[in-house]
C-alpha cells in the first residue's frame, strides 16, 4: 500500500498506446490530474497494427469522437470481420465476421439447429445465418438502427495517434521531447519517482505508464516484472510489413491468408493498403519471409520492408507498484484477430475504473493483474485455436501446429464441443459466437446437437432456418456498397 495521492500521471512513450492513454485519462478525469507524455521523434513506432474489433467503437463513443471526423482523420475503413483463406486447408476460406449467428434458445446455440438441418440437407452454410458475414461477403456496410450491425475499423494508426495528440492537448495533456536516460525509484518502497531525460530534465510524477514497446523501459527493465513466454503454443516469432498503394475499393473485412510457415495480412484503407506476414524463424528465414510477401502483395510498394522480432507471451504483471503497461510493454500477442488496441484499451479502462486517487492499494492492482490475466489468457488460447484444429499437413510448421499440446483451458472446450456442440463462456470474455464460427470454420464438428432440436417438426426447423436466412438476405440487399457508404460518410465530415 502507498498513501501517496495521485496527481501527477507521467505516460512514457507515445504511440498508438501512449496517446490512447493520455486522451482517455484527460478527457475523463484531466480536470483533477496533470499528465505528461514523454516521447522521442527519434524513437520510431511499429504502428502496422490498423485492424480492429468492435470494442473500438466503445472507446470512440466514450471519449465523444465523432465518428466521420475519426474516419476521415485515420483514413479508415469499415471491418464487419476476417476473412481466413488456407486456415482449415488450402483452397479452403471462412469469414469469422462480427455478428451473431441465427437465433439461439435458452438451452443450446443455433448450431446445434443448424446442425440437424445439416444432416437433413436443409441448411445452407453456417455463415449464411450471419448478417455481418453476408454483408462482408456483399462488400456492403451502412450504420442501422440499434446497432442492427456489428462493425470494427481499419485505421491508419500513425494518423490515429497523431489525431490523438491534437484530442489529448485541448484536455490539458503537456507532450515533453526527449530519450528517457534514466528511471529512478524510491530507496524505500522500489516505487518509481522520475524520469531523468537526455538533456537532463527530471519528469516527477506519482504515477507512471509505460508505453515504450516491448523494451519494457519502465514495467521491466527498471522494476524487474518478469515475462511468460507463450512460444510454446504461439511458434510465430516474425515479422515483416509493408504498404502498397490501393489498386481496388476498399473492402469490409481483413484478410487473413494462411503461408507455408505463417500467415499474412492484408488491410485496406482509404489512401493505401497495409501488409505484412507473421511467420516462425524455425521454418523461414527471414528472406524467404520477405520474399513471399512481396510476391503476394498488389499495388507499388510505398515503405521498405519493416521486419520486426517478437515473443509471445505476457508480462507477469501488468500493474506493478505505480507503474502500468500499456500496449507492447505488456506483451504480445499475433494480431491475428486484431486484438492488439483492443488489449490498449482494456488496461486503460479498466485503470480508470480502479483509478488510484488517494492511494495504490494492493488490493486493488491484484484484481486489475488477475482480470487482465483472464483477458490475456482466453483472447491466447482463442488465437491458438486456429492453428491447433486445422487439417494442414503440407509442410513442417502445420504438422507441428496440429500436433503440438495446447493449454487444458483450450483442450477443454474443444472437447466439449466436439462431444457435445456446446460453447460455454464466462460472462467476462471477450468472444462468445466468434468460437463456434471459427471452430465450424476450422473445420470441427460436433459429434451431436442437443436433443431438444428435435422437438421441432421438420416443417418448424426448415421454416425456422429459412425466415433467418431471408432476414439476413433482405438486410443484406438493402444495404450500400461499402465503398459508397464511405464516400458520404466523408461528404457529412466536410
Amino acid at each position: 500500500m502507498d498513501n501517496t495521492a495521485i496527481r501527477k500521471v507521467v505516460i512514457a512513450g507515445g504511440g498508438t498506446a501512449g496517446w490512447m492513454a493520455a486522451a482517455a485519462i484527460s478527457k475523463l478525469m484531466g480536470k483533477n490530474l496533470d499528465i505528461t507524455l514523454v516521447e522521442s521523434e527519434m524513437i520510431g513506432t511499429i504502428g502496422v497494427g490498423e485492424a480492429t474489433i468492435p470494442t473500438m467503437v466503445f472507446f470512440n463513443r466514450l471519449l465523444n469522437i465523432p465518428e466521420a471526423e475519426f474516419m476521415s482523420a485515420v483514413q479508415g475503413t469499415y471491418k464487419l470481420g476476417i476473412k481466413f483463406e488456407n486456415w482449415k486447408d488450402i483452397g479452403e476460406d471462412y469469414i469469422h465476421a462480427f455478428g451473431v449467428t441465427g437465433k439461439d434458445c435458452w438451452a443450446c446455440g443455433f448450431q446445434h439447429f443448424w446442425m440437424r438441418g445439416r444432416e437433413l440437407g436443409i441448411s445452407s452454410d453456417f455463415g449464411d445465418y450471419c448478417l455481418e458475414r453476408r454483408a462482408a461477403e456483399a462488400e456492403k456496410f451502412s450504420h442501422l438502427p440499434n446497432n442492427g450491425l456489428n462493425y470494427a475499423f481499419h485505421i491508419d494508426a500513425s494518423l490515429y495517434a497523431k489525431y490523438l495528440r491534437k484530442f489529448s492537448e485541448k484536455f490539458g495533456v503537456k507532450r515533453q521531447e526527449g530519450k528517457i536516460a534514466k528511471v529512478n525509484t524510491k530507496a524505500e518502497n522500489g516505487y518509481i519517482e522520475s524520469l531523468t531525460l537526455d538533456n537532463g530534465e527530471v519528469i516527477e510524477g506519482d504515477f507512471f505508464i509505460d508505453c515504450t514497446g516491448m523494451r519494457g523501459v519502465l514495467i521491466e527493465q527498471t522494476l524487474h516484472t518478469g515475462y511468460e513466454s507463450w512460444s510454446q503454443w504461439l511458434p510465430c516469432d516474425s515479422a515483416v510489413a509493408i504498404q502498397t498503394k490501393a489498386v481496388a475499393e476498399p473492402i469490409p473485412y481483413t484478410r487473413s491468408i494462411a503461408r507455408d510457415s505463417g500467415w499474412q495480412w492484408r488491410i485496406p484503407l482509404q489512401h493505401r493498403v497495409g501488409n505484412g506476414i507473421v511467420y516462425c524463424s524455425r521454418y523461414m528465414s527471414s528472406e524467404q519471409a520477405q520474399e513471399t510477401l512481396l510476391e503476394n502483395v498488389e499495388g507499388e510498394t510505398l515503405t521498405d520492408p519493416l521486419h520486426i522480432k517478437f515473443s509471445a507471451g505476457r508480462r507477469l504483471k501488468q500493474w506493478n507498484k505505480n507503474c502500468l503497461a500499456v500496449g507492447l510493454s505488456s506483451g504480445f500477442l499475433e494480431p491475428l484477430e486484431s486484438t492488439s488496441i483492443h488489449l490498449i484499451q482494456q488496461n486503460i479502462v479498466r485503470f480508470l475504473r480502479m483509478f488510484p486517487t488517494t492511494g495504490i492499494r494492493q488490493t486493488e492492482v491484484d484484481e486489475f493483474n488477475k482480470q487482465a490475466n483472464f483477458d490475456l489468457e482466453t483472447i491466447r488460447d482463442f488465437i491458438i485455436l486456429h492453428y491447433k484444429v486445422t487439417d494442414r499437413t503440407d509442410t513442417e510448421f502445420w504438422r507441428h501446429c496440429r500436433n503440438m499440446e495446447v493449454p487444458d483451458s483450450l483442450q477443454h472446450r474443444i472437447e466439449i464441443f466436439k462431444d457435445t456442440g456446446h460453447v460455454f463462456r464466462n460472462a467476462a470474455e471477450l468472444f462468445d459466437d466468434s468460437w463456434q464460427q471459427v471452430m465450424i470454420g476450422q473445420g470441427l464438428m460436433p459429434d451431436r446437437y442437443h436433443a431438444l432440436v428435435d422437438t421441432m417438426s421438420l416443417k418448424e426447423l426448415t421454416e425456422f432456418l429459412a425466415h433467418i436466412k431471408s432476414n439476413v438476405d433482405g438486410t443484406v440487399n438493402g444495404l450500400p456498397k461499402h465503398s459508397d457508404y464511405l464516400a458520404s460518410l466523408a461528404n457529412s465530415a466536410k
